[in-house]
This record gives C-alpha cells, structure tokens and sequence, in this order.
C-alpha cells in the first residue's frame, strides 16, 4: 500500500484537497481526502509544497504509431495504398519499445490514444493505451477502438496531387466516405438477413468475410466510435452531415476552425479533440488557427480535450493547456481538457481522469502547477507502480 501525503489534491471532479491525502492499493485509489485513515506499514511519500493531479490523458496522438526517430523505416501510420483502409488496425504498426514514451511519461501523460493518420478518408482503427508494458497486449486498453477518418486538405492532397486519382475534391471526399459507409451498410443487412434466417432454421447464405466492410460495421452498430479529422469549418459541418446521415457516433478531431461555429457543435452535442495548438499555418486549411479556440468551445458548452497530435511532443500537453489558459480558458476547464473529458470520449471515465477512490492509480506528483513552465512532474504512477521519477527539480516553481 502507498499514500501520497501533505500535497495540493487536485482531484478533478471534486475540488481541491489543501494537504491530502491519495492512498493506493493494488493498482487502484482506495482513498482520497483530508482526514484519510492511513493503515500500518503503508510506504508514504510526502509531497508538501507539491501538487498532485490524476495522470494526464492525450485523446489524439501518433505515439509509438508514426516511431522515432522519424525516418522512413518508423513511419507506419499512413497506408496510402487506398483512400478507404477500414481494415487496417493500429495495434499492428505499435512499437512498446518507441524511445518517445518514457519522454511523454516523463510530461506527466499516463493515457494515450494512437493510431492511423489522415492521408486516407478511412485509415483504420486507432485505441487507447497506457503508456508502461513491453507488449500492445500489456498496453492497449481494450474496447477503446475508434475509427481513424479524414476530410480537408489531407486526402485530396495525397490521391488528388500526389497519386492523380480520387479523392481530388472535398466533395469526391465526402462522396468516398459516404460510398464505402454504404456498402458497409448493405454488408451488414446481408450479414443480419443470414442470421435471421439461420435462426429460423432456414437454409442461409451469408456473404463472404470482408474485412474492410466488418470493420465499418461496427462503426454503423454505433459499436465503434468514428473519429474524423476536419479543421476548416465546412469540413467539419460536412463530417456532421454524413455522419448523420448513418447515425454514427464521432468525434471532430483538431476542430480547428470549431470557434467559427461553437453555438452549433454545443447544439449538436460535439465532442472534440482540439489541437495541437502549437502548430504552424503550414497549409491553407489551419490558416484561421488560435489559441483562442479551447477556451471560446467550452464556454459554448462542447465538450473539449486539448490534444498534441503527436509523439514525444506529447509531453507537452500540461502546456498546450495552459496556453489555453493564457488565452482565456477557464483554468478548471483547461485541467478538465488534459484529464477527465478525455477520459470521457475514450469512454475510460469510470477508470480514469479523476482521482476517486476505485479508479486506476494513475498520479503525479508535481513541483509546482502543471501549467507552468518551470514544473516537472517528479514522480509518475501508472497503476499503482513508479513508471516515472525526477530527482533534478528546478529551485523555481509556481502554484
């Protein structure tokens, strides 16, 4: 058994703890709070002065997908052999042994989600994992796939310019999209008149085993997550409008232009993973980007998660959300964004994001508020156990 004593409890979803307490068991939080009962023999690690938040979560990233270093040979997050790559799955292009995990561990992040990038309109399923084990199977949390989407400058840019084929348009992008959700559709009705039909004792003939249009399926069954990459706002209002169409449950990934039209994705119930924010205008569609754009979404009422879209820059997401901050994000939001609301959209809420008793023991103890620059997270637990630890702490910290 471990507590953590004395520290600034920044539990999340229930206020802050001035000198609490976080005591762990068997890879899960037994108790939070002021006056926690700690048993004999318990190893306690007292964090005065520092702070103590639940490990931080990035609900977009590449990490140990797209590997470092970022050479050709490391680069296997993009199929670009097809525009509609349903079938491809992530956890088969995931290095454990990626040199970038223990440098986003060491930013305080314990919880990923990784997977395909958005050279294609469907590039396969991504999931989320957490960050210690040596295998996929040891990391990657079951149950959490989603599946990898794209509208915008990506596609078009990759088929149209590069590869002189479809998609060269937006809306030869939209139309891939909505074909390949059709023929899915139809797959699927074949594969449930089989069924039906077998369960009746008839003789059945269900169609022969697609792996792209199975894989869609469950996207269709609302079993699986779409999670679409659109910046510019009509992309994104285009995303919503197809996706619709199929009665299909997404998130806008990047929502970069989201600030355009927030009253809508708060309207519709959006979720977002909005990021990275910061990036450059390297192409047309980000053009509009600003930092601005975390704080104006959640003051409309959709729910945000700041994202690196990343690998080892992963370990900068406590500062993407204090840029936020900066820029007028409410400070408890902002935390939220890196913590719970990630946990949420991943559908990990009930295990992860808060420090509540019953949760998985993902903590950090930090020198001063993640926020700031100056802050290093010092110690870092991932169920339970010392994935992390920093003995060379900056004299200077901020809370």
């Amino acid at each position: 058994m471990l507590a953590i004593v004395n520290g600034k409890v920044y539990t999340i979803t229930n206020g802050i703890i001035e000198e609490g307490v976080v005591l762990i068991e068997g890879g899960k939080i037994k108790a939070v709070g002021k006056d926690v009962e700690i048993p004999p023999g318990t190893e306690i690690i007292d964090a005065k002065g520092k702070v103590v938040t639940p490990g931080l979560i990035d609900a977009h990233s590449h990490l140990a997908v797209f590997g470092e270093p970022s050479v050709w040979a490391n680069s296997d997050g993009n199929e670009m052999s097809d525009p509609v790559t349903a079938q491809i799955r992530g956890i088969d292009s995931l290095n454990p042994q990626d040199p970038a995990i223990p440098d986003v561990v060491a930013g305080g992040v314990t919880c990923v989600y990784t997977g395909p990038g958005s050279a294609n309109i469907i590039g396969g399923t991504g999931f989320a994992m957490k960050l210690r084990g040596r295998t996929a199977e040891e990391m990657v949390i079951p149950g959490t796939e989603g599946m990898k989407m794209a509208l915008g400058e990506n596609p078009k840019r990759v088929y149209g310019e590069m590869q002189k084929r479809c998609p060269t348009t937006r809306m030869a992008n939209a139309a891939v999209l909505r074909e390949a959700l059709v023929k899915a559709k139809n797959y699927l009705d074949k594969c449930e008149k089989a069924a039906q039909k077998a369960a009746n004792g008839e003789e059945a003939a269900p169609p022969d085993r697609d792996l792209k249009l199975e894989a869609l399926a469950k996207v269709l069954k609302r079993e699986m997550k779409a999670r679409i990459h659109a910046h510019r706002a009509d992309d994104i209002m285009t995303a919503i409008r197809v996706l619709e169409e199929f009665n299909i449950d997404y998130v806008i990934e990047h929502c970069t232009e989201g600030f355009m039209i927030a009253d809508i994705l708060a309207e519709k119930k959006v979720k977002a993973t909005v990021g990275p924010l910061l990036m450059s205008r390297s192409k047309m569609e980000i053009i509009n980007t600003t930092l601005k754009n975390p704080g104006i979404l959640a003051r409309a009422g959709v729910k945000v998660a700041i994202q690196c879209d990343t690998s080892s820059g992963t370990k900068w997401l406590a500062l993407h959300a204090g840029l936020a901050v900066r820029e007028g994000m409410c400070p408890e939001e902002a935390l939220k964004a890196i913590t719970i609301n990630p946990a949420e959209i991943l559908g990990l809420d009930h295990r992860l994001g808060s420090l509540e008793p019953g949760k998985d023991a993902d903590v950090v103890i930090w020198s001063g508020h993640p926020f700031c620059t100056m802050t290093v997270a010092e110690k870092v637990f991932i169920d339970g156990q010392l994935a992390h630890e920093r003995k060379d702490v900056c004299q200077y910290s901020c809370h």
